[in-house]
């Protein structure tokens, strides 16, 4: 049996995210989403939010579980005994970040592999900032992200649900709405 980990922030998770998932769990017998609890980066959602938010959007998914994690990867990778090490690769930039990483995690882990999945071109530009920046903008995202996704980013952005007539909005989620 071949257990994997696929670390990263999600903050929050999108779909390209959820491609790579999909895929490693179609590799590997088991596939945990290890979410990174204290990034070296300012998050907007709190980790109990971005594991929530990957376990509902990950719940199809019958061989992946959802956990935390703080500290190195590695100790997690070993803590979950998993094999291999998923990342997911856009471009050129994200490989050679990647393959330092690799390098300093073989030295620590020799016995985990990595496995690197590039991911399709539909997802060659989106990241979590992407995400959020435009999310915060109001702009159409709605290609990118899970529903309860972007639930959540409405609610943090306090825009309307569209499902929601529009006279429920209040002053302030308006002048998001109407510029001029």
């Amino acid at each position: 049996m071949t257990r994997a980990l696929y670390p990263g922030t999600f903050d929050p998770l999108h779909n390209g995210h959820i491609d790579i998932a999909t895929r490693a769990c179609r590799l590997f017998d088991d596939l945990i989403v290890a979410v990174y609890d204290v990034p070296p980066k300012k998050l907007l959602f709190s980790t109990d939010e971005r594991v929530e938010l990957a376990q509902a959007a990950l719940a199809h998914l019958p061989n992946v579980s959802v956990t935390h994690y703080a500290g190195l990867t590695v100790d997690c990778a070993r803590r979950h005994e998993v094999d291999v090490m998923v990342r997911g690769l856009r471009n050129v930039t994200d490989f050679e970040f990647e393959h330092q990483i690799h390098w300093a995690n073989s030295q620590l882990a020799p016995d985990i592999e990595l496995c690197c999945l590039f991911c399709p071109t539909e997802y060659a530009y989106l990241s979590a900032t992407i995400l959020k920046e435009v999310a915060s903008l109001n702009g159409d995202y709605a290609r990118w992200a899970p529903d309860n996704v972007r639930r959540a980013l409405r609610h943090k952005f306090s825009y309307p649900d569209p499902a929601e007539p529009a006279e429920k909005m209040t002053r302030t989620q308006s002048k998001f709405t109407h510029h001029g």
